[in-house]
Formats: structure tokens, sequence, C-alpha cells
């Protein structure tokens, strides 16, 4: 991981418009360290459009969360790596065969292997949400079991709220990484994310990426707030 603050943000790029995508990746070349496409924008625009924003150079997060029986996954998996992704996931709640089908997959795959990671929760769920579910525990206590089972598996890492950051450093160590959602400067607003942290506190906490959206994307200068965040915690 890079010293350098800018270098652990990578911006969510939550839009169906190619365009607006491309101009915002763009204008933050050497001012982020990455960008994350997603569902929205890979269903509206498919591979072509991600490997124009791939072909500015910045690292690319392609978050489209694969939870699928393993034989698929892998086949997904093998499908997204032409792409030539930074960070890949899938769902650790596919279970563990599922997740060592996509490990191999990236491991068999001759070009860059780009980091292959787990989701634990959402971190729009809350404790409440998961009981609805029929999780009858805390978001904490299911947030460790998913992120030991992806360690179990072989996978580099997860994906979780800052809240769980220091639990699963605790419990995994360090060289498990942590990319991480639900991140809210103090001036920006909270949105959808129920376990929040400021970029500052998840870094503290021992957070390796931060994966910063609307409080970048929905400004009316997205460089100045990308910077601005960077030097909370530089």
């Amino acid at each position: 991981m890079s010293p350098n603050a800018k270098d652990r943000i990578f911006v969510a790029l939550d839009t169906p418009d190619a365009a607006t995508a491309l101009s915002l990746a763009t204008a933050l070349v050497g001012h982020v360290g990455g960008v994350k496409l997603g569902k929205e924008f890979f269903v509206a625009n498919g591979p072509d459009a991600v490997k124009k924003i791939a072909g500015i150079g910045m690292p690319l997060f392609l978050d489209l969360k694969f939870h699928d029986i393993p034989n698929t996954v892998a086949g997904a998996i093998r499908s997204a790596l032409p792409l030539q992704p930074a960070i890949l996931n899938v769902h650790a709640s596919g279970g563990r065969a599922m997740m060592q089908a996509a490990l191999d997959a990236v491991t068999a795959w001759s070009g860059p292997r780009p980091m292959l990671i787990a989701v634990t929760v959402l971190t729009s769920l809350s404790d409440d949400d998961l009981t609805a579910t029929g999780v009858n525990d805390t978001a904490e206590a299911q947030v460790l079991r998913l992120a030991r089972l992806t360690q179990a598996a072989g996978l580099d890492g997860v994906v979780c709220s800052p809240r769980e950051i220091a639990p699963i450093r605790a419990a995994l160590g360090p060289g498990f990484k942590l990319v991480v959602p639900g991140i809210r400067p103090e001036w920006a607003a909270v949105g959808d994310q129920k376990r929040i942290m400021t970029p500052r506190q998840a870094v503290d906490a021992g957070a390796d990426i931060l994966v910063i959206g609307r409080p970048i994307t929905g400004s009316d200068d997205p460089v100045a707030a990308a910077k601005r965040i960077a030097e909370e915690f530089g």
C-alpha cells in the first residue's frame, strides 16, 4: 500500500451514465488511488465502457459482487479478468467452495493478478435487518464469521464497514486487506449508509482502501473534495 493518502481512496462511480463516469474518472487522475465501477454502471454500459474507464490508467475496482454456484462464479471471474481490474469481489456468504473456485480462476489467469476480496455484510444493513433475514447475531459477529471464512478460503481480504475494521484486524492480522465503504467525512451527508466512520477514523482503525462515492462525486468540485478528504488523514 502506497504511503500517499490519496492512493488509499477509490472513488465509487455509481452512475449508469458512461460519459459522466468517464469525465469524473479523467478529472480525478492523480488525485485518488483508483475508481470503483459497480452493477449500475456495468448493466447499463457493459464491458466495453469499463475498458474505456480502465484505459485512463487508474486502478479499477470492479465491484460486481459475484454470488452463485462455484462453477458459475469461476466463469464470471474468468470473463472479468480481461478487463484487468485491480480488485475483484465475491460475496463471502456464497461459501468457501465458491470463494475457492473464484480464487482458482484468478490464480490460473496469465495476466496481472487482481486482489480478490469478499463482501461480508452490506453497509446498509443493521442488526435488525440481519435478524429479519434469519441471522440471529450482530452485524459485527456475522462480519467476523464471514471474514474468517474468507481468509480460510485463501482470498486477499474483505469488504467491511468501518465499524468492523478493528475487530477484523485483531482477529485476522495485519496482512489481510480491508476495503471499506461507508466512509463519510464530517462535512458530508450520511445518505443510506448505517455503519459509517470518517476517513481519519477508518485509517486509524486499520483500513487499507477507502471507497468513497457521493462526498466526492456529488461535490461541485470533485477534485477539491478528494484532496480535502486525503488531507484529513494524510
